[in-house]
């Protein structure tokens, strides 16, 4: 395990906060790669795995954190402030973002975090970026609103289903989806349909 510090703690949605730590000598990640966070609660060793939401670590990184009052760690990972120390281990996962080409990422609750990572590398590489997400009132509005700026496509739906004319539509691009078990079976299904077999797909357990 690795102590990092927290460098600032961001509320950016409901019950959702983005916490940017510093990035510990040698520590290299790509978007879409995630860490092992682990802390003492209440005197009980938890651990979580989080999604990096920044789309790069360099100087520092950020994890996006959705919690419920009823939590352990996710509420108390919401309360640290500037200068805490948190324990991480990794980066794990094979699902990443390198810089190569288009992405199209689909996202529901905290894979909004790994979206707007991959859609901000993507721009700042010269590259198209759409993010899709399902749900209302997404997280990280403010990095959606200047990805829209920037030329990104931001899609907020009520069903999967009208992202399909979208992946239809995806051709070369590197199709991405983030989120509970259910959302990442659902989109998956809906790219097949469109004859989208490839997606890389990170699962955050049951809800």
């Amino acid at each position: 395990m690795t102590a990092v510090t927290v460098d600032s703690v961001e509320e950016v949605g409901t019950r959702t906060v983005a916490l940017e730590l510093e990035t510990p000598d040698g520590f290299d990640a790509e978007p879409g790669q995630f860490l092992l966070v682990r802390a003492t609660v209440g005197g009980v060793e938890e651990t979580g795995y989080y999604t990096l939401s920044s789309p790069d670590t360099e100087g520092t990184m950020e994890i996006t954190v959705e919690y419920v009052p009823e939590g352990t760690l996710a509420p108390w990972l919401a309360e640290r402030a500037p200068g805490d120390e948190i324990e991480i281990e990794g980066p794990f996962g094979d699902v990443r973002y390198t810089g190569d080409g288009d992405a199209v990422v689909l996202a529901e609750g905290p894979g909004i975090g790994p979206a707007v990572g991959i859609a901000e590398r993507a721009r700042r590489e010269g590259h198209d970026a759409t993010v899709v997400f399902w749900g209302e009132q997404p997280p990280h509005r403010d990095r959606l609103d200047a990805l829209e700026a920037d030329g990104a496509t931001i899609l907020i739906v009520e069903s999967l289903d009208e992202a399909a004319d979208t992946l239809a539509a995806a051709g070369d691009a590197t199709v991405y989806a983030f989120g509970f078990e259910s959302f990442v079976r659902d989109a998956k299904t809906v790219a097949e349909a469109v004859g989208v077999d490839d997606v890389r797909a990170e699962s955050f357990g049951a809800r």
